[in-house]
């Protein structure tokens, strides 16, 4: 029976489900694996906080690099999160000759190319499944099950609470403050939301699934991120009447001068397959040029489902480990040239513009004037009359066109003096 010793850092709800797990199913493993799992030590901020499970008090303490340096940890579990101490513990962690295992997107979003780097020198693994859709096994699917393939596109929902909020939206009438209370109130939102409503998270993991799926380094700057905190009830109503729903997509696509990488409210047509992921689902919809479409869906964050990636990664490392050198050919891959994502304007798409105006004649052929000016031209409108000189909705899709053609044209039209507030610019997605 082999012995794997594990440093957990963070005992919070993932690291809480982790130790339940790894206690709980310790004869299953054994059996299984023929590997035995033991946490030796933990460090937690707050080792005498009450909680679910009751680990001996001997292993615990303050100090996380007092595991990351005890010579019986074998794996460090890294679980607390942000992109300071994280970031410290972990590359201690490689000097030590550890293998880690994480799940903080934020800190591989933006500091991979060092981690990769210092664990490619000290061939150790960096292993990261619950980075990306909780106990989605995407990374893997990219690494392996996809080794085919020329990833062409990834469309993915990948934000549990942004996709509640929406879905309430959509399914109740209500608005985004309530949607949002409401998540909070479920425990589906944290007390302060700004990193998810925001697309922050979402562009977090899409940076991580673009190094993967496209064999490079990426830069998180250069992802743009969109929030939902502007979508009105109006917005999901009018989508609605021409047959979409909004959804906050993370997509990236390949093309011939480059990477298009962006999370945005996006309109997607209610046939689409990740139009009908609801509540707090993920979804990552991948295209290989070898198997088409291949679409991975479950629960995108929570305890057991976040920790369960992390367990098929302590199980990788022990398979490895067993069998002989580590085989580092992905950290290589994701070490390879700059991925060049280009940027947000120089993009084509259809769109969903929304405008309040004073209802009066010639408003609509006003705007569409400044909007063919601009090579923006319009497939659908949608012109609510109500009583002269009142404020109404005046809802316009257009054909295909360039996202700096129609910020031009916004720009100006934004400026009329019969236009009351910030137009709303949504893009639409069909495929």
């Amino acid at each position: 029976m082999r012995k794997i010793n594990i440093g957990l850092l963070g005992l919070g709800q993932i690291g809480t489900g982790l130790y339940e797990i790894l206690t709980s199913k310790k004869a299953f493993f054994e059996r299984k694996l023929g590997v035995s799992f033991e946490i030796v030590r933990i460090a937690e901020k707050f080792p005498n906080r009450k909680r679910k499970v009751h680990p001996p008090k001997g292993i615990m303490t303050r100090d996380a690099l007092s595991v990351v340096r005890d010579p019986s940890v074998d794996i460090v579990v890294e679980l607390i999160g942000g992109t300071t101490a994280a970031r410290a513990v972990i590359k201690e962690a490689l000097k030590e000759g550890k293998h880690v295992v994480t799940a903080n997107k934020a800190l591989l979003a933006e500091y991979g190319d060092e981690i990769f780097e210092l664990a490619h020198a000290m061939r150790r693994w960096v292993c990261f499944e619950a980075s990306v859709g909780g106990g989605i096994p995407c990374i893997k699917a990219l690494r392996e099950g996809l080794a085919a393939n020329n990833i062409e596109s990834i469309y993915a929902i990948i934000n549990g609470t942004t996709n509640y909020i929406l879905t309430q939206m959509t399914e109740t009438g209500m608005g985004f403050s309530e949607a949002l209370a409401g998540a909070q109130a479920k425990g589906y939102a944290e007390a302060d939301p700004t990193l998810d409503i925001q697309g922050i998270d979402a562009a977090h993991k899409l940076a991580i699934l673009v190094r993967f799926a496209f064999s490079g380094r990426v830069r998180f700057k250069d992802i743009y991120s969109e929030g939902i905190a502007q979508i009105s009830s109006d917005d999901i109503a009018f989508a609605k009447e021409f047959g979409y729903v909004i959804k906050l997509l993370a997509i990236a696509k390949k093309t011939a001068d480059g990477v298009e990488a962006r999370v945005q409210p996006t309109l997607l047509p209610k046939s689409h397959i990740l139009a009908n992921v609801n509540q707090s689902f993920n979804a990552i919809l991948l295209r290989g040029d070898e198997t088409g479409d291949v679409m991975l869906y479950g629960r995108g964050a929570g305890a057991h489902p976040t920790a369960s990636a992390i367990v098929a990664d302590l199980v990788d490392i022990a398979k490895g480990s067993m069998e002989g050198p580590v085989d580092d050919a992905s950290v290589i891959r994701a070490l390879g040239s700059r991925v060049t994502v280009k940027s947000i304007t120089s993009i084509l798409s259809r769109y969903y513009l929304r405008f309040y105006v004073i209802d009066k004649p010639s408003v609509l052929a006003a705007i569409t004037k400044i909007l063919g000016a601009h090579q923006v031209s319009i497939s659908d409108v949608i012109q609510r009359e109500r009583s002269a000189g009142k404020v109404v909705p005046l809802i316009l899709l257009t054909h295909e066109a360039p996202e700096k053609n129609v910020r031009a044209a916004i720009r100006v039209i934004d400026r009329l003096a019969f236009v009351k507030g910030k137009s709303q610019v949504i893009r639409m997605e069909e495929t």
